[in-house]
């Protein structure tokens, strides 16, 4: 599968567009935009592992995971050595509301928890996805051609956590998918006082 088609798939899963009015915004606060995307990749192979640990019995989970995880840490590495070239400090960030926001429509019963979890991590992968593909034209060479490598590992995390959700649930997930994303469209499209990798658009106070 190439890169162009994982975008489209991505682009049909995905409520809505990234506004420009967010890639604008971005392209006001690189560093900001580093250091989050740097915190993204951490938090990533952290959800990964945590559901690891969670779910013992899940061959298929553990074997997939394991390997999202690495390539997370990996991506990791890759930023913070692009910061170190551009003389950016890694530090830390307050988290934008979107990771929280979206788990909050989450079941607590399982395996609709795991199902649950699953679906919002495939709403994650594919928001950070479309987001590299939006930001790519607008950045400089590097860092475009490096959005654009990024591109084919984080469009599969996206399937890999869908897959997964689809084998736990044992039923049509249509409707799940759907509630999130009515959630999704929301936290997008919504505003925010401060720049982040997955925040909303700027408040007309920024």
């Amino acid at each position: 599968m190439t890169a162009v088609h994982d975008i489209s798939a991505i682009r049909q899963f995905l409520p809505c567009a990234t506004p420009q009015a967010w890639i604008d915004w971005a392209l006001q606060h690189p560093d900001i935009l580093l250091i989050d995307h740097a915190h993204c990749e951490k938090k990533a192979a952290s959800t990964a592992l945590n559901l690891m640990f969670r779910y013992v019995d899940r061959p298929e989970l553990l074997d997939t995971l394991s390997q999202l995880a690495r390539e997370e840490l990996l991506h990791f590495e890759q930023v913070l050595q692009l910061m170190r070239q551009r003389g950016v400090q890694y530090d830390h960030l307050s988290p934008s509301r979107y990771a929280q926001g979206m788990r909050q429509g989450m079941r607590t019963d399982e395996p609709g928890r795991l199902v649950d979890v699953l679906i919002v991590g495939a709403f994650i992968e594919a928001r950070s996805c479309e987001r590299f593909a939006a930001l790519a034209p607008f950045v400089d060479d590097e860092l475009g051609r490096y959005y654009r490598f990024l591109l084919k590992s984080e469009s599969r995390h996206f399937e890999d956590y869908l897959a997964l959700a689809r084998q736990y649930a044992g039923e049509d997930i249509s409707g799940s998918i759907a509630r999130f994303a009515e959630i999704e469209r929301g936290l997008v499209e919504s505003e925010d006082v401060e720049f982040r990798f997955h925040s909303g658009v700027p408040a007309v106070a920024c």
